[in-house]
């Protein structure tokens, strides 16, 4: 089976075709950063017609993958949220009318959820081998900042989460502040690899024992006022102890709870995923952290980690194989009501 996955949350059109296995054919992205730099960060209505101008060359560019296009196309996965309604109605009408036009099974698959599961993605013969389930995870991303305990692809616990900003949004303020640009992860990873993550003592929100949640809005606006007070560091060497410090907390903040998670739930086995599993600060420090707590780490490849089509079209799988279908009034939504701390989705 060949499942056409399409993806449109927020600023990145995405199409892929994966197999039920993992297998990824196909991943073509269309990225906007262009479109949203000049802002500092997205804006929702440039997002939306951006994708309106990238889906049908996506898509086209991902099929051409396969002998037939789209006649070896078997079924249609497509996300419907959470994300810019705007954008997600662009990427919706495009799975519908392919769904309808032949005929075709369609499911419509939340976008945590395809990050969750982006860990069983086969993207080649060195892919690491992914982690018996049940896993904790970090879903780390400009939008979302939360730990999951994935016990099974249908049961999924919400065991913290931001209070305020995400991560990744905390790295493109703080970039902006800098005068680093957008995107603002990317720029401060390595800016800080040759900085001192000491150098400066930015608070760690929400550090008391036992609380899982994060908030990011403090450090930010503790970077505000360090450089209200002693301006953009105009020396190199300055400015990479800012960016190493910055990051040095919130991959820390990162680190700790998802390991107190673990302990938490007594799974020893931990999945980074979303955008800021790029990060190398982040990475390294997990798996050094991890190692003397029992802890194994599992990390995608930096493909698998930023949002791509691959992973729904393999959640959207997995829902295929177990029988489940959508009708063509899928609906977008923005956020996920149903999933709340403490309770089972509601899938």
């Amino acid at each position: 089976m060949n499942v056409l996955g399409i993806e449109s949350s927020c600023d990145e059109t995405a199409a892929a075709v994966v197999r039920p296995d993992g297998e990824v054919i196909s991943d073509v992205i269309a990225s906007q950063i262009a479109e949203h730099a000049p802002y500092g960060g997205v804006v929702p209505e440039l997002a939306s017609r951006a994708h309106l101008r990238a889906i049908l060359p996506v898509i086209e560019e991902a099929v051409a993958e396969l002998p037939r296009g789209l006649d070896d196309i078997d079924a249609v996965a497509v996300t419907n949220g959470p994300g810019l309604v705007g954008a997600l109605l662009v990427g919706l009408s495009a799975a519908k009318a392919i769904a309808w036009s032949r005929g075709l099974p369609i499911v419509g698959v939340n976008h945590l959820d395809g990050h969750l599961l982006a860990v069983y993605l086969r993207r080649g013969d060195d892919d690491p081998p992914p982690p018996p389930m049940p896993y904790v995870a970090l879903l780390a991303s400009g939008g979302h900042t939360a730990l999951y305990e994935v016990r099974s692809e249908e049961e999924i616990l919400l065991l913290g989460q931001t209070r305020d900003d995400a991560a990744g949004e905390a790295f493109d303020k703080a970039a902006k502040l800098l005068g680093l640009g957008y995107p603002g992860g990317p720029v401060i990873d390595r800016l800080a690899r040759e900085g001192d993550g000491l150098a400066f003592d930015f608070p760690r929100p929400m550090a008391k024992k036992g609380n899982i949640d994060f908030s990011f809005s403090g450090l930010k606006t503790a970077v505000a006022y360090h450089v209200k007070a002693h301006g953009v560091p105009e020396d190199d060497a300055a400015l990479a102890d800012v960016c190493a410090s910055f990051q040095h907390a919130i991959v820390e903040s990162l680190v700790t709870k998802a390991l107190a998670a673990c302990e938490m739930t007594g799974v020893r086995h931990l999945v980074l995923t979303g955008g800021v599993a790029a990060n190398s600060g982040l990475r390294q420090h997990a798996r050094d952290a991890a190692v003397k707590v029992g802890v194994t780490v599992h990390v995608p490849p930096f493909a698998s980690c930023t949002d791509n089509a691959a992973m729904i079209a393999y959640a959207g799988a997995r829902r295929l194989a177990r029988g489940e279908r959508d009708g063509l009034d899928i609906a977008p939504f923005s956020r996920a009501p149903g999933r709340k701390r403490g309770k089972i989705r509601d899938r």
